[in-house]
């Protein structure tokens, strides 16, 4: 019997675990894959989730690891350009974009360093459930464990949400398709460009490589993946000439990736004896890079959330029902402001950003909104639509 079984040790997981075992749990934490391995993703953790790294005592290692710090950011639509940087939260001002392989050893290697017990490749199959309908453990090919808690951080389609039955409470149609590769002797840091119907970002990552990404209307995912590099091409070269020619110009390090999978929802986060974290429990467009810095806050929350109240049944159902209220009110702002770029029609937020372009306090304001870093009211909310 375990305190916590987590199901999927990625960047809700892993850190859930650690966080939960040092606060003296016993956790068991699962995960079909053979990790760490690389994966889809952005990369880019946000200074929220920076701050995270250093509370948590990390960032010492990623630092040692040889990510670049990225102190500046670039947001360009159309004419409008933006460089700057979110205010510094709990003292840090830098974010990071590390190589996944190396971000998933440095929370494993933390979570068993913490007593976690891990298990790779042991695919969870089913939740296990009492005669009252409470979750109880989980079974897969050739085990079956309990705990008094199974948390699904097993990503976008969790085996964990569908079995005990996680309803949507919000979703919102896919609104994009990426793709994207690692590039040498590409120089820049966390750049954005937007145009009508086109997006495209880079971010510097380890061993001197750049990720060039480019964002397609999911629309046109079907034609595109038909020749995606000669489209990833075109589209930087009409969004971003400067980036363009230094990709032309530079070394592709690896394939070119590409998923027209970008889901955007928030399930329900809690039921009796289970919740969900990281992308499980909440996904969105990875146009605005949210992902990591998002699993990471959750898996915080989650734990200080239910603190010593975890064999406690009514303090239990206290504490998760905080989560997931506050769960929405971390995200729910960003998450429209998300689904407000990934429409990639500039024209509805040009005002906006043009109101503030000359005014460095209201860009630090804006990237520091951009980074989830603030509570307020979504970026775009209130912004004018164009006359037709």
């Amino acid at each position: 019997m375990y305190d916590i079984i987590v199901v999927g040790a990625r960047c809700g997981g892993a850190p859930t675990a650690m966080l939960f075992a040092r606060a003296g749990y016993r956790v068991l934490l699962l995960d079909r894959a053979k990790l760490p391995r690389d994966t889809l993703s952005t990369l880019y953790i946000h200074q929220p989730g920076i701050a995270l790294l250093h509370r948590w005592g990390l960032l010492d290692a990623l630092v040692v690891s040889g990510c670049p710090p990225i102190t500046s950011a670039l947001h360009q639509v159309e004419d409008v350009r933006l460089v700057g940087c979110s205010m510094p939260v709990n003292g840090i001002r830098a974010a990071y974009a590390p190589r996944r392989y190396v971000l998933d050893r440095l929370l494993l290697d933390a979570a068993v360093a913490a007593g976690v017990e891990f298990r790779p490749e042991c695919g969870v199959e089913d939740v296990l459930f009492d005669e009252g309908g409470r979750a109880v453990g989980v079974r897969g090919r050739g085990f079956e464990e309990r705990a008094r808690l199974v948390v699904g951080a097993d990503g976008m389609r969790s085996r964990v949400a569908a079995a005990v039955g996680a309803e949507y409470e919000v979703e919102d149609p896919e609104m994009t398709c990426v793709y994207y590769s690692f590039w040498e002797d590409v120089q820049a840091g966390f750049e954005a460009y937007g145009a009508r119907g086109r997006w495209a970002g880079c971010v510097p990552t380890h061993d001197g490589l750049t990720l060039v990404a480019a964002y397609f209307p999911q629309a046109e995912y079907p034609s595109v993946r038909m020749d995606a590099m000669a489209a990833y091409l075109e589209n930087l070269r009409a969004v971003a000439p400067g980036l363009h020619a230094q990709v032309v110009d530079g070394t592709q390090a690896e394939r070119l990736y590409g998923t027209g999978a970008q889901r955007n929802f928030f399930r329900r986060a809690f039921g009796a004896g289970w919740v969900l974290v990281g992308d499980a429990g909440h996904h969105k467009d990875s146009i605005m890079a949210n992902g990591i810095t998002d699993a990471f806050r959750q898996a915080q929350l989650l734990v200080d959330c239910v603190g010593a109240g975890l064999h406690d049944e009514p303090a239990l159902g206290v504490a998760l029902r905080r989560f997931a209220d506050e769960r929405a009110r971390l995200f729910t702002g960003v998450y429209q402001d998300t689904l407000t770029v990934a429409r990639l029609a500039p024209d509805r937020r040009l005002g906006v950003l043009r109101a503030i372009a000359d005014d460095p306090v209201k860009v630090e304001k804006f990237f520091t909104k951009m980074a989830g870093a603030t509570r307020d009211d979504p970026i775009f909310s209130t912004e004018p639509v164009p006359a037709s």
